[in-house]
């Protein structure tokens, strides 16, 4: 690291303000802060300053990623094996995994990176380090055989129109991760939905073994038929799904990341969990039709749902601030996840749909939260008084 910090430190001059090569600095910037902390100072004031900065936070959300990541890699090539009829042991079955996987983080990563760099440069400012955790984001909540192609596509639009058109990282509304699958769902439905887009090489049929589906847990409750993954099956993730959103376990030990760390809010979690498994419950004694039999904790354990409770409706930017609104809002999005899962089969990954709408009412949340403690200390004042 000395070596690298010398190397900074000799190209450091040429990016200032006045040098010969000043418009990189933004450039230059970002990947020096991405290797130590900046050594900058307050000008006005006292500040109390710790050295987790806003790259430090992303990289912690980063690192809660990994055990979905990997899992999601390994399942990749368990699933296509499995369709395959073939027993290829654990390497054969993360090799394929990350050939498949891999391409799809590059992709979002550097074409996600690229749109933010230009956009610094463009504008002279720093490079905003929200991206680090949108790009890990991007590709876990996507079926496997999306092409590369789309993916490039479905980032730029979530970085130009899920963030900078609000300002920038801090700015925007919604979750860009959302916005992106978001927009490939409704503008590419055939490529994320149905049953051939989740398990690598299904699409082409060649080798599948005879009665293979690959349908998720969800696709099967929709359609009526009950779910062929037991709870345990659903929990553990060895099931077809997005790439990282099938193992409950993994995301759960990401989860234990976020809340030991400070860096997730442990009441958005259980809440959103509490709404999803409560709304289950009251589905389970209507009963009318296969998604409502599905059990409750069931619920919680297939499709996103686990996925967005932990990762998407946590974003510190888009979730609400108050503590009594972190309650309220995680609830609504477990509750509304499951009934757009329950009563629109064609919208089975309802926590996408329900962590989207609940981010655009989550500053009138916090206004009315505000406005109640507002007028419950007027309230005691006029009592004292």
């Amino acid at each position: 690291m000395k070596a690298l910090r010398n190397l900074l430190d000799n190209i450091k001059p040429h990016v200032q303000k006045g040098a010969k090569f000043e418009k990189f600095h933004s450039t230059f910037d970002a990947l020096e802060t991405l290797f130590f902390v900046p050594n900058t100072t307050n000008k006005n004031g006292v500040h109390v300053r710790d050295a987790v900065d806003l790259k430090r936070t992303m990289a912690i959300v980063v690192k809660a990623l990994i055990p979905a990541l990997l899992f999601g890699i390994w399942n990749t090539g368990y699933q296509h094996f499995l369709a395959m009829g073939v027993d290829a042991g654990f390497w054969a079955e993360v090799g394929h995994g990350a050939l498949k996987v891999l391409p799809i983080v590059i992709v979002s990563y550097g074409v996600g990176l690229g749109v933010e760099f230009i956009f610094a440069q463009f504008r002279g400012h720093e490079v905003q380090e929200g991206f680090l955790v949108s790009g890990m984001l991007i590709p876990l909540v996507l079926p496997v055989d999306v092409p590369l192609w789309m993916v490039a596509v479905a980032t730029v639009f979530a970085v130009i129109i899920g963030k900078e058109v609000f300002g920038g990282t801090g700015m925007n509304i919604w979750n860009p991760a959302l916005v992106a699958r978001a927009f490939l769902f409704f503008a590419y439905p055939s490529k994320m939905s149905g049953d051939k887009v989740w398990i690598s090489g299904l699409s082409n049929g060649e080798g599948v073994i005879d009665g293979f589906s690959g349908a998720t847990s969800l696709g099967q409750a929709a359609s009526g038929v009950a779910p062929s993954h037991s709870i345990m099956e659903s929990f553990i993730g060895m099931i077809p799904g997005s790439i990282g959103e099938t193992s409950t376990l993994a995301i759960l030990i990401g989860a234990a990341i976020l809340i030991y760390t400070g860096i997730g809010s442990w009441k958005i979690i259980v809440s959103v969990f509490a709404g999803g498994y409560v709304m289950g419950l009251l589905f389970n004694l209507w009963g009318a039709n296969a998604l409502m039999q599905v059990d409750a904790l069931h619920h919680i354990c297939i499709g996103g749902f686990a996925f967005g409770a932990v990762f998407m409706a946590t974003d510190p930017v888009s979730a609400t601030r108050t503590e009594r609104g972190k309650w309220i809002y995680g609830f609504l999005i477990g509750f509304l996840a499951i009934m757009v899962r329950v009563f629109n089969p064609a919208y089975p990954e309802g926590v996408m749909l329900a962590i989207l709408l609940m981010n655009t009412f989550a500053p009138l949340i916090d206004h009315y939260v505000v406005q109640g403690n507002i007028k419950r200390r007027l309230k005691r004042a006029k009592v004292a008084a």
